[in-house]
């Protein structure tokens, strides 16, 4: 069977000297179009995260982008991307970390574009006042702190999720600790977040109680949870308790943190201005595309989007937008920023172009742009549930798997929950052929779930107990991974 290994991305590009904050600007697009590709390439080494992260950049920060590259003098359009470039690094640290990084890819140093880095992170304050909790490196010194703050020997497990990203396994563990200090006013409780990366073992089986012990240092990080084990090379931390603040790192906290009007602001606005009719609709359609490619990080939505063809349709979009804002004179400007967006619709097929009309009809009025054909031949309706098992395929790869107690969130009772995502083998009749295809199924009220890093050792045998969607028992990799449930699933695998 063919595989399709996703191309070479993370190994810098030979410097391309010399750069305009201009091309580097447009050079990060482009690079974001191919991250995505590169996530997407093959669903058995499915990087959510990447994909997510990606789009995200773009959120606020395409209109500045075509404002910088519309303006038609050299001067004006530099001085611009350069207002945009540090724009979009004054987002934090971790936001202008993924800008030079990326830059670097595409064969560029950013970091001559951007001012210097702002002072070390001190956490905020909330409309109260109150420092509030902030991210930090999992190190034998936060956990020592944590430890003091929150008693983790009897935390229990609200939710664990274990998921692919490339050739790396990463893990995000909720629990929930009783706090070692007073509060001033009934609250939630409290939660820690964790963030793992590198996970080399995990084994975990629901309910997830009997404590947490948490250990950070050499060689890593290894989390035991009640009978189970997370191991990992390294993680990241956050208290999700409002209460933080009265804590004793909290207080400390508090103690070195300036007051909220003496903190300098963040300007409200991104840089920009007025764009034309089309360079208008160009960005508000890739606005729209790239929120659709962000929204994979809910997981239900990553196999309902066509990662892969958006990527195809907008492969350079940076370096064809900066050539359409170069033109010296409006008209022309105008005329290739149209181009672009056809040149998005043909590159993208008859079901993309079609969807691109809606959006720029909906959201611009504009229903002249492109040149839509006809709707395509409707498949079948698949059996309705309960009807045998045909078509299941008998293996598949492991790209996530997650697991949430039953608990109270805002006053609202949430059942317990398991969700997978799966990478099923390509059907018989796939127009793609060799090419894997994404799967998620989630149920509620498991009545068991359980999980080893076996799971995830590429495809295994795959077996499901009773109708399409009302399995009982799903086994994959010979009990590597084992839910049951009940009332069966959310949608069949097949």
């Amino acid at each position: 069977m063919t595989t399709h290994a996703p191309p070479p991305s993370d190994a810098p590009r030979p410097a391309t000297p010399p750069a305009s904050a201009a091309t580097v600007l447009a050079a990060l697009l482009d690079r974001s179009v191919e991250r995505m590709a590169e996530a997407a390439a093959d669903v058995r080494l499915f990087d959510r995260e990447a994909i997510h992260e990606a789009a995200d950049v773009w959120d606020n920060n395409l209109f500045p982008l075509f404002w910088a590259v519309s303006a038609a003098r050299a001067g004006e359009r530099e001085r611009r991307a350069a207002a945009a470039l540090e724009w979009m690094a004054g987002l934090g640290e971790r936001r202008r970390a993924w800008i030079t990084e990326q830059a670097a890819v595409a064969g560029y140093d950013a970091a001559a574009f951007l001012p210097a880095p702002d002072e070390p992170y001190t956490p905020g304050r909330d409309y109260r006042g109150h420092v509030m909790a902030p991210q930090g490196r999992l190190t034998r010194e936060k956990t020592e702190e944590l430890a003091a703050d929150y008693d983790l020997t009897t935390a229990t497990v609200r939710h664990l999720r274990v998921e692919r990203a490339g050739s790396r396994l990463t893990a995000f563990l909720q629990v929930v600790a009783d706090r070692r200090f007073a509060v001033e006013e009934p609250v939630p409780p409290a939660l820690l977040d964790v963030w793992l990366d590198g996970v080399t073992d995990a084994d975990f089986a629901s309910p997830g109680d009997g404590g947490v012990i948490l250990d950070a240092g050499s060689p890593g990080i290894r989390m035991a949870l009640g009978g189970g084990l997370l191991r990992a090379a390294r993680g990241l931390y956050h208290p999700d308790d409002r209460s933080w603040h009265l804590s004793a790192a909290g207080r400390r906290a508090d103690a070195a943190t300036p007051p909220r009007a003496d903190r300098p602001e963040r300007p409200r606005r991104a840089p920009g201005g007025a764009l034309g009719p089309d360079a208008h609709a160009a960005a508000t359609l890739l606005r729209h595309v790239m929120l659709e490619l962000r929204s994979v990080r809910y997981a239900a939505r990553a196999d309902r989007l066509p990662v892969l063809a958006l990527c195809r349709a907008f492969s350079g979009a940076g370096t064809a937008l900066l050539a359409a804002g170069s033109q010296v004179f409006a008209r022309r400007r105008e005329a290739a920023f149209r181009e672009v967006i056809r040149g998005w619709a043909d590159r993208g097929g008859p079901r993309l172009a079609r969807g691109f009309a809606r959006v720029l009809e909906a959201e611009t009025g504009r229903t002249d742009l492109i040149e839509t054909p006809g709707p395509a031949d409707r498949t079948p309706p698949s059996p309705a549930d309960g009807s045998p098992v045909r078509g299941t395929p008998s293996r598949a790869a492991l790209v996530m798997a997650s697991w949430t107690a039953a608990h109270t969130d805002h006053g609202t009772e949430r059942p317990a929950a398991a969700q997978l995502q799966l990478a099923l083998p390509p059907r018989p009749d796939d127009t793609a052929p060799g090419r894997w295809r994404l799967r998620t199924i989630s149920c509620a009220e498991p009545e068991a779930f359980r999980l080893r890093t076996a799971a995830f050792e590429g495809a295994g045998p795959l077996v499901q107990v009773g109708a399409p969607t009302a399995a009982r028992g799903f086994d994959l990799h010979r009990g590597a991974l084992y839910v049951a449930a009940e009332d069966g699933w959310s949608a069949s695998v097949s």
